[in-house]
């Protein structure tokens, strides 16, 4: 059984979020007036340090929304620097997969019961009905190395999430000051082509971490929304009861 949904999507709109970073993703603005608490930081180089801020972050959060039509996807996970991870996965309308890694060694998938169909499709009406009738409400016990895993598992690593972004960019432009989940920040932003744009919204008190990222327009518009900047990731194991070992 393939345990790991597609990712195809969600790849996509971390790339246009990331092209903030990415000489190849077309070219910015230039922006280097002044800006509170960045002083005379220009738009590159605020995202810069925003970014590297982030990538040295103990843990946080993740929540994703990708709003292509065909296969809009949401994500919500919690991922730390110690291999710990926690969070759900959905594809479409209904396919939803929990995710539980304790270390990185393990990793516990729960599908809801229309991921479960689409993974038993293929098998004969009998061996359909044995099946959710064994998975149905329950955890899948995998391996971290197993490759079926390997795509969902790259939504916690935090340095694979943000290996899309580049440093170096130029012309980024700064906008206004604004707040995001109750904190302050600064919306830095690239125009782009064809009524496409993305701005990152970076902290302007504390640690300048990465707040949110919004793409608008394009063919993967969505939001990204980092958030519980190094407070603990709690995971723990499901109930053996609850287990179903799948090597």
């Amino acid at each position: 059984m393939h345990a790991a949904p597609r990712r195809t999507a969600v790849t996509a709109l971390l790339c246009a979020a990331f092209a903030l970073g990415a000489t190849a993703c077309g070219p910015f603005s230039d922006d280097a007036k002044p800006a509170g608490p960045f002083g005379e930081l220009n738009g590159s180089q605020i995202v810069d340090k925003a970014f590297a801020a982030t990538k040295g972050a103990k843990a946080l959060s993740v929540d994703i929304d990708e709003r292509q039509a065909a296969e809009p996807i949401k994500a919500y996970l919690s991922l730390d620097g110690r291999g710990r991870c926690t969070g759900t996965l959905t594809t479409g309308a209904t396919n939803t997969v929990e995710l539980i890694k304790p270390d990185h060694k393990d990793v516990y998938l729960r599908f809801d019961e229309a991921s479960l169909r689409e993974q038993v499709k293929d098998e004969d009406a009998e061996t359909q009905k044995a099946m959710l009738k064994e998975l149905k409400g329950r955890w899948l016990k995998g391996s971290v190395s197993d490759p079926d895993n390997k795509d969902m598992l790259e939504l916690c690593d935090l340095k694979q999430l943000l290996s899309g972004f580049e440093q170096g960019a130029s012309g980024i432009v700064k906008g206004a000051e604004t707040t995001v989940g109750g904190r302050k920040a600064l919306a830095l932003t690239e125009p782009g082509d064809g009524g496409e744009s993305s701005t990152v919204y970076v902290a302007t008190e504390g640690t300048p971490y990465v707040l949110r990222i919004v793409t608008k327009g394009g063919e993967e518009p969505g939001t990204i929304t980092f958030s519980k900047y190094d407070k603990p990731v709690e995971t723990k194991a499901p109930a053996a009861k609850d287990v179903v070992e799948t090597e």
